[in-house]
């Protein structure tokens, strides 16, 4: 499928997820046609994407020389349409709601070539829900990026019911020609794969929080010194062949029975959404984040990102 040797990828949506997205592509050598509703994330994204690489070469993972050729390949367009002519493959990452990205897949369906495959970038909802509308189906794929999905390597390859199986071959092989780590979910589940095994973690995380079994900062600073480490070498099915199933086994047999189960979002969540606290984004969540040093906190934690690129992943050609 063409997408392998293609030279033309496009990205719409260029807010928290689709400008890092754009950025892994013309890092890897690929022409960008980008577009964004919003005027300002259009005008802003050869900057965030300029900041980004920034790091990247403090890092030692692109050479300064690098930056400038990788930026003249996003192109922001005035149009979708003017953004996805000649691509072979286009991703969005638009808002995450079920009708305006069925909108999106039959409307851009019309205004790219037969051979062009159209990927979500959606972290919710089955492409075989989000295809419903097109006329060619078997073209459509979800690829589901992490944030930051110019740092993560992870990309998530789900197929929907109709689905051609050539059209996941040659996403896959684009996702690794880019650098990026692609795995197949076979299946169609609610949350793919990772995100499931993620809230499954957080349900245990958020009741012991709200039981006050130890404060944000050790729950935290205890996930981070023991499972997050070895998690960021090998994987929980590897580190269980590690220590042994006839240990590990018993000890999860024991404390199946008294982990959470809880289907509703505790209080202490639901009281901190209720007062606008969200995280971040607006100043406080579980931790008070200070307007000042925000930025300097974000630039921290992808270092610390990258720095874990460097052990564990190799370097994007």
């Amino acid at each position: 499928m063409p997408p392998t040797t293609s030279e033309k990828v496009a990205v719409l949506g260029l807010g928290t997820m689709g400008h890092g997205i754009a950025q892994t592509f013309a890092v890897a050598g690929l022409s960008v046609g980008c577009f964004d509703e919003q005027a300002a994330a259009s005008a802003s994204l050869v900057e965030r994407v300029r900041t980004n690489l920034g790091h990247f070469e403090e890092a030692g993972l692109v050479e300064a020389d690098s930056i400038a050729p990788s930026l003249a390949r996003l192109t922001v367009s005035a149009s979708e349409g003017e953004a996805v002519e000649g691509a072979q493959f286009v991703v969005e990452a638009v808002r995450e709601d079920l009708e305006t990205k069925q909108d999106l897949f039959a409307r851009v369906e019309q205004l790219v070539s037969r051979e062009c495959i159209l990927a979500s970038n959606t972290s919710t909802f089955p492409m075989t829900q989000i295809a419903a509308r097109m006329e060619h189906p078997e073209r459509a794929v979800d690829t589901h990026w992490f944030n930051p999905p110019h740092i993560c390597p992870l990309v998530e390859v789900v197929p929907g019911e109709r689905t051609a199986e050539d059209t996941v071959e040659a996403t896959i092989a684009l996702m690794e020609r880019i650098g990026k780590m692609p795995v197949r979910v076979r299946q169609e589940l609610p949350g793919f794969l990772v995100n499931r095994i993620q809230v499954a973690m957080m349900r245990e995380v958020l009741d012991c929080l709200e039981r006050g079994v130890a404060s944000p900062e050790d729950i935290d600073r205890a996930v981070r010194g023991s499972m997050g480490l070895r998690l960021a070498a090998v994987g929980p099915l590897e580190v269980w062949d590690f220590a042994g199933l006839d240990i590990c086994g018993p000890v999860h047999a024991n404390l199946v029975q008294e982990i959470c189960s809880e289907r509703n979002m505790p209080a202490g969540v639901e009281k901190l959404m209720s007062a606008g606290h969200f995280g971040f984004k607006t100043g406080k969540g579980f931790f008070e984040h200070d307007p000042e040093t925000s930025a300097k906190r974000l630039a921290e934690r992808d270092h610390h990102y990258l720095e874990m690129i460097k052990l564990f992943y190799r370097k994007p050609e």
